[in-house]
């Protein structure tokens, strides 16, 4: 029996809900544990059925650490980390597929808008079981997404469940140059300018800028004001969409970035400069908004700069820092998280419209990928105080307690508290949009009525 010990050892250092003795955070205390790592780590060696190498021992042992952090952070061998290194993006095909895994299920978080996987109907929530009919439950986010990618016009074939109570379906998809519009607008009526972003690039910031004047050019003057859709929308660079909301606000701070120690907050202030002119703006947002697209939303909703109008968001503001291991690797770090300018906290609790309105066509994500961020296996936990989002001041953590409206700030002004609702997050089924859109519908209704109240004030 004694030779079992030192693999149950190993067993329980690599998961890390598993009950280990809890050591002094001193430097014998460290110095105790790695013994015991390489205690086990030898008899391994030495004693396992198989021959195992040594790299792989060291970089699953990586992995396990990384694992019991929270969903994002990973390990990335060589290969890995020289991939997402290459800068020849159009000579690597993708399917524009978003991602997690979930208590080691692979779920869909949003196709990329106009990508094949959303030509293809993937949509939120469905839950892949393999891909070219390699199991996925043992792989890594990493592997997961090196699979997804390949040479462009080549195949991948997913198999996945559409249905909670269905059988699974095999969907082929042709992967193409991963170049896909982030921006997309047009004029609602002639006195609504609509924007969509889908995900945060390098070409992300010049888009909107470009829609907005478009939008402006094409209406002649007679703009009553802004839609921003972001929903389904995952994310993506952070810098950019700090740049996107900076966008929208003349003035105030964007939101605050919290490292490990407290003393190192940094407010992320805006320029002067609004692209819209100072009209009023509404939101669109949902369970598929999801971390820098919940830094916008946020920003503009604590500057009372918009009204947010949909259903809860992801609730995921993690930071994650690409740190190389001396050619050996990297590792996909959370050293930060962001918090919206009057200090409320995102990450696992999402953001609460000012206005609920769920789509029609919906699908419920306690479905399938159901669960926000703080539902993940892992996930971080968070446990800064809640917040008004108008004075900054501590208030009870109650997940829909109603919103003060700013009197004195449109949009908002007209705007009733939002009553006690379902809040679990919700995806749109239906296309983002579209003519039977009922968020979008409820959108320009506000914007409208604005206008009509604001007439009837100025006798216009």
């Amino acid at each position: 029996m004694r030779k079992w010990v030192p693999m149950l050892v190993l067993v329980a250092f690599l998961a890390p809900h598993a009950a280990l003795p809890q050591a002094k955070n001193t430097k014998s205390g460290v110095y105790e544990q790695l013994n015991l790592f390489g205690e086990a780590f030898e008899r391994i060696r030495q004693d396992a059925v198989e021959p195992v190498a040594d790299r792989k021992l060291v970089e699953t042992a990586i992995a396990g650490m990384l694992a019991g952090l929270d969903p994002n952070s990973v390990y990335m061998n060589e290969d890995e980390y020289k991939a997402q290194q290459s800068t020849a993006e159009t000579q690597t095909g993708s399917i524009g597929l978003v991602v997690t895994i979930d208590a080691g299920q692979l779920k869909v978080v949003s196709p990329r808008d106009e990508s094949p996987a959303a030509k293809a109907g993937i949509k939120p929530a469905e839950q892949i079981f393999a891909i070219d009919k390699e199991p996925v439950f043992d792989l890594t986010l990493s592997e997961v997404e090196a699979k997804l990618h390949g040479p462009v016009d080549t195949n991948v074939t997913l198999t996945l469940r559409r249905d909670p109570n269905g059988k699974p379906v095999d969907i082929t998809v042709k992967r193409a140059a991963a170049k896909w519009p982030t921006v997309t607008s047009r004029l609602e009526g002639s006195d609504v300018g609509y924007i969509r972003i889908a995900g945060f690039d390098g070409g992300t910031q010049a888009a909107l800028t470009a829609a907005a004047q478009d939008l402006a050019q094409r209406a002649g003057g007679k703009l009553i004001g802004y839609v921003l859709d972001l929903r389904n929308d995952p994310g993506g660079d952070f810098d950019v969409a700090v740049q996107a909301a900076d966008d929208f606000l003349d003035k105030g701070d964007i939101a605050i970035v919290k490292g490990r120690k407290a003393d190192t907050a940094k407010h992320v202030a805006a320029t002067p400069g609004d692209i819209t002119n100072g009209l009023p703006v509404v939101v669109l947002v949902n369970g598929g908004t999801a971390s820098e697209a919940e830094l916008i939303a946020g920003a503009l909703q604590d500057n009372h700069r918009a009204v947010l109008v949909g259903t809860k968001t992801f609730g995921q503001s993690a930071i994650q820092t690409v740190i190389p291991l001396n050619g050996n690797g990297a590792i996909k770090l959370t050293t930060a998280r962001f918090v919206t300018p009057s200090g409320r906290a995102i990450q696992g609790k999402g953001l609460d419209p000012d206005v609920v309105v769920a789509p029609v066509k919906l699908e419920r994500l306690a479905q399938g990928f159901g669960r926000r961020e703080a539902d993940l296996r892992g996930a971080l936990k968070n446990t800064d105080p809640v917040t008004s989002p108008s004075t900054g001041t501590n208030a009870p953590a109650t997940s829909d307690a109603p919103k003060p409206a700013n009197p004195a700030s449109p949009p908002s002004a007209n705007v009733a508290p939002p009553e006690k609702h379902d809040t679990r997050s919700s995806v749109a089924t239906g296309e983002l949009g579209g003519s039977e859109d009922e968020q979008l519908t409820q959108a320009l209704d506000m914007l409208r009525g604005l206008k009509l109240v604001s007439a009837a004030r100025t006798g216009q």
